[in-house]
């Protein structure tokens, strides 16, 4: 795992990552260091909104699911889309910017889509909550990547549940989508319906107890 020092390429990697991207015919479309701020910020969106006449109730005895903000790698705790243009060269896409960490875009991602599919407890995407909760869904952001090469997009997630009885379990999911131009219209886009895809087969795992 890359520490925060090793997220900027030093004089040789911008190099190599330049020349790469050009001969990737994505030049320009990468960027290895700052600039001027973007037009517009990326975020994640569920696609499996829940109905605004559904509840939950808290009641005494009601099950409570928190879902956690997952650990990631240096790589991903930035605001940046990384852009994998060797196995051991990263850069940014250029003018690509998240509102906010992916990691915790992700999680309100995935506690959308689970309350989405009608799941008979509270779902809560907060560490601090009201509530003693009976279920964790806590894990690791892999991956949510853009990757030059092959013109794809791969999200990754390893899960982790502890159920009401302590019982745990856990499962990777990936999800990937290719024909993906190097640019934030076509990245962004991209990245959120794997992400979305993800989120959703998480759900159905849940609910399968």
């Amino acid at each position: 795992m890359m520490g925060r020092s090793e997220m900027k390429p030093t004089k040789r990697a911008s190099v190599l990552g330049f020349a790469m991207a050009a001969s990737l015919a994505v030049t320009g479309c990468i960027s290895l260091g700052g600039g001027e701020p973007p037009e517009s910020l990326l975020t994640l969106t569920s696609t499996a909104t829940a109905a605004s006449e559904a509840q939950t109730s808290s009641a005494a005895g009601a099950e409570a699911l928190v879902v956690m903000t997952p650990d990631t790698a240096a790589r991903l705790d930035v605001t940046r889309v990384p852009v994998a243009v060797s196995d051991t060269e990263l850069a940014y896409l250029q003018e690509a910017v998240w509102v906010e960490k992916p990691a915790r875009l992700f999680k309100r991602l995935v506690g959308e889509t689970i309350r989405a599919g009608g799941a008979p407890f509270l779902v809560l995407d907060g560490e601090d909550t009201p509530v003693s909760p009976t279920q964790y869904l806590r894990g690791t952001l892999l991956d949510m990547t853009y990757y030059p090469g092959t013109s794809e997009v791969v999200v990754r997630y390893d899960a982790i549940h502890t159920d009401g009885t302590g019982a745990v379990r856990s499962r990777r999911f990936e999800a990937r989508e290719g024909g993906v131009l190097p640019e934030p219209a076509s990245v962004g886009p991209a990245l959120n319906r794997a992400a979305n895809e993800v989120a959703g087969e998480v759900a159905a795992w849940i609910a399968q107890g």
